[in-house]
């Protein structure tokens, strides 16, 4: 495991409630995956998600203070907490095993490497089904996605998101924050128009009606689950990349901690999947910085909602 060891402890433990897995199970996998998975991680701000014994699972971002010297992090602002964060940079095999260790689950990084968070290597789009059961529509409403992708010249990868939808990955050659996020809102509105039956980019739940919510929001200082990475979810399934033409033959519970390793032993479908770096047409870019950003404009409506259902005084 290179310079650094890493004391395991407690494998034969259960990873949680009906994990149907041990953490010597997790540890076993992203050991074997370690060269499938550390590209993505790598040089970017990690926050992983970690499930102790009897608690629910919670997202660690700030890195504890009994981590090992050894282990890259890097500070940054964030403006949610109003403090200094310190994230870990998992950049090698060590590091991973000792998150693995710290019963962490789930990686989430961001969309930009660690020190030009302005600049996304990615535009992701997220394709969330109304239920857990509705993966066809997901797989529909992916499809309308690819559709606009390919309607404006650009190409994506496509991957389960290990819960109940799927990840579209665009890599783009290194445009702005908020170019990449103004693309990012075109592409679901073009996607929405193919079909407004199947898709909807309203960000309020309430008023989806039903149908697969295109998430534009993966922009800025956002994460999304990285390829390769589990899911605390019933089963440990595994966020994994499948092929476009094959996406009507798999289910999210199709990979998991037990069969995820041995289905890239001879190769890394996500690598192989992503298309190079590609610049964002400038047709979409203004088109996209003329729609509202999800997040604020269901902020403004909630308010005027909230501002309606109030008592008038007489």
């Amino acid at each position: 495991m290179g310079t650094h060891e890493v004391e395991l402890t407690h494998l034969d433990q259960p990873l949680f409630d009906e994990a149907g897995a041990t953490k010597g199970d997790l540890v076993s996998y992203l050991d074997a995956v370690a060269d499938r998975i550390l590209p993505g991680l790598r040089d970017r701000p990690l926050s992983v998600i970690r499930v102790r014994g009897g608690q629910e699972p919670f997202m660690q971002k700030n890195v504890p203070n009994y981590a090992p010297s050894w282990i890259r992090t890097v500070s940054m602002w964030a403006q949610a907490s109003g403090r200094e964060v310190r994230y870990a940079l998992c950049d090698d095999k060590p590091t991973l095993i000792w998150f693995a260790n710290q019963r962490a689950v789930e990686y989430h990084v961001t969309l930009a490497p660690a020190g030009h968070l302005d600049r996304p290597t990615y535009v992701v789009l997220d394709i969330d089904p109304p239920s857990p059961d509705a993966f066809e529509q997901a797989v529909a409403a992916a499809l309308l996605v690819r559709q606009a992708l390919t309607d404006v010249g650009l190409a994506g990868a496509v991957k389960t998101s290990g819960a109940k939808g799927l990840h579209i990955y665009v890599p783009v050659d290194s445009p702005s924050a908020e170019d990449a996020a103004a693309a990012t809102r075109a592409l679901a509105v073009r996607a929405e128009k193919l079909e407004p039956a199947l898709a909807t980019t309203a960000f309020i739940r309430d008023d989806r009606e039903g149908k697969v919510f295109i998430d534009s929001t993966r922009s800025h200082g956002a994460t999304v689950v990285a390829a390769y990475s589990p899911r605390a979810r019933p089963g440990v399934p595994v966020s994994f990349p499948v092929a476009w033409d094959s996406l009507g033959d798999v289910s999210p519970r199709d990979f998991t901690v037990r069969n995820a390793a041995s289905l890239v032993a001879d190769g890394d479908p996500w690598a192989a999947a992503l298309p190079a770096p590609q610049v964002l047409p400038a047709s979409l870019v203004e088109e996209g910085h003329a729609i509202p950003v999800a997040r604020v404009q269901a902020m403004h409506e909630g308010k005027r909602r909230a501002r309606a259902a109030r008592p008038r005084s007489v």
